[in-house]
């Protein structure tokens, strides 16, 4: 058996002492990661719960068209639409984004009731609910140092200072999830179905204890993930390599030279119907789901349209469909399922960091999972703390049983 294998006792000091120390440095870090990670996991249902009055309405009537919607947006705001996002869910919002003259970027978002075409609200400034999940990102992800003003370091931006702390903690929990999977092993047999409950009859320090042991075995696998993908936004060499892994990586594009490229300018995009847009899709994609359409900026492009399923075990990863402008024909489709499941795993970082791989499930045992992950470095450090007063109570002692022996 293991425990009465030297070298395997050894092996075990070794990944205890690693897993100790990558624990007691990355600590304080991690918890404000995965404080702010547990929140943000449900951050889109905060949102809408605290700004409730911009994505649903009272279903009243029959609902107006997407062109009818469209024309009525443009000529209240002004500007011209870029893209339309529909929800299946008939009480929620229209969003428009229109672009203003003088205006870059995306434009703005404006959230419109489907059965009157009253403009509700725009997202041109934050709301209370956005700014505090605004900041639980840049906690998340930057430890909030991009808020700060002024650079902390003249090498570096204060946002790649946070990225690095972040991934260097990130990389050391990742450690301690590692070498949790073999010091969880139990010294014996028996000790197994011990080592898969909480003793809540013992005291406060064996209770502590096992819920760190426990409560790590549980959401071992989800701990593994959210941390193997965390690296990705931290180092690029990581998110290359991860591409790379995955076959989804895409060399950066070389810049033509030369002159002798001759030069087409665009005339202005074809106009078209949103309505049998949105039709051409469902008919292509027969399945329920929510569908953004981007419009094309001039008649070079192509309308450009993604559709992704919603549901309790919804999958993610969302469709892709190219539409002509003249005749709405499907001109390139990229479905999700067609890809290699490389591809498919390779895609799905966000959606695996996140917990929406599977839809509100896996966010649900992402959230937990999120939630224990806080809660490791404290109830780690007590018990490393417990077990450094126990060496020092035994120490002492000892020294006192020698003097007495002494004397």
């Amino acid at each position: 058996m293991a425990a009465t294998n030297p070298l395997w006792k050894k092996v075990r000091k070794l990944f205890n002492d690693i897993h100790l120390y990558a624990g007691l440095i990355s600590g304080l870090v991690v918890i404000l990661v995965c404080l702010s990670g547990t929140i943000y996991v449900y951050n889109t249902e905060i949102k809408e719960w605290a700004d409730s009055e911009r994505y649903f309405v009272e279903e009243e009537g029959s609902r107006l068209s997407l062109d009818e919607l469209r024309s009525k947006v443009e000529s209240q705001i002004g500007g011209e639409v870029t893209s339309v996002f529909v929800s299946e869910d008939p009480s929620r919002t229209v969003q428009f984004s229109l672009l203003k003259e003088g205006e870059k970027g995306r434009g703005t978002t404006y959230f419109v009731n489907p059965y009157s075409g009253e403009v509700l609200a725009d997202n041109s400034e934050r709301t209370a609910a956005e700014e505090f999940m605004s900041m639980q990102f840049s906690l998340h992800r930057w430890l909030l140092v991009d808020r700060i003003e002024e650079p902390l370091l003249e090498s570096m931006s204060n946002r790649d200072l946070g990225r690095l702390i972040n991934g260097i903690a990130t990389s050391l929990f990742l450690l301690g999830v590692l070498t949790g999977m073999v010091i969880w092993v139990p010294q014996k047999v028996k000790s197994w179905r011990q080592g898969l409950k909480v003793k809540w009859s013992g005291n406060w320090k064996r209770v502590n204890h096992d819920l760190h042991n426990t409560l790590a075995f549980y959401s071992l696998i989800a701990l593994f993930i959210m941390s193997a993908t965390g690296l990705f936004w931290s180092f690029q060499w990581y998110r290359e390599g991860w591409q790379k892994t995955w076959d989804t990586y895409q060399p950066p594009k070389e810049e033509q030279k030369g002159e002798e490229a001759i030069e087409i300018v665009p005339g202005p995009a074809l106009q078209f119907s949103l309505d049998n847009a949105l039709a051409k899709v469902n008919e292509t994609l027969p399945y329920s789901g929510n569908s953004r359409i981007s419009l094309p900026k001039d008649d070079s492009e192509s309308i450009s349209i993604s559709k992704y399923r919603t549901g309790f075990f919804a999958r993610s990863g969302s469709d892709q469909l190219q539409l002509d402008q003249a005749n709405l024909e499907v001109k390139e489709s990229k479905l999700f399922s067609d890809m290699t499941v490389r591809q498919q795993i390779g895609r799905s970082v966000k959606s695996l960091h996140t917990g929406e791989i599977f839809g509100t499930f896996t966010k649900f045992l992402w959230f937990v999972a999120c939630l224990i992950a806080t809660s490791l470095p404290i109830t780690g450090t007590l018990i490393w703390w417990n077990k450094r007063k126990k060496k020092k109570s035994t120490k002492k002692k000892n020294v006192e049983s020698r003097q007495l022996e002494v004397a």
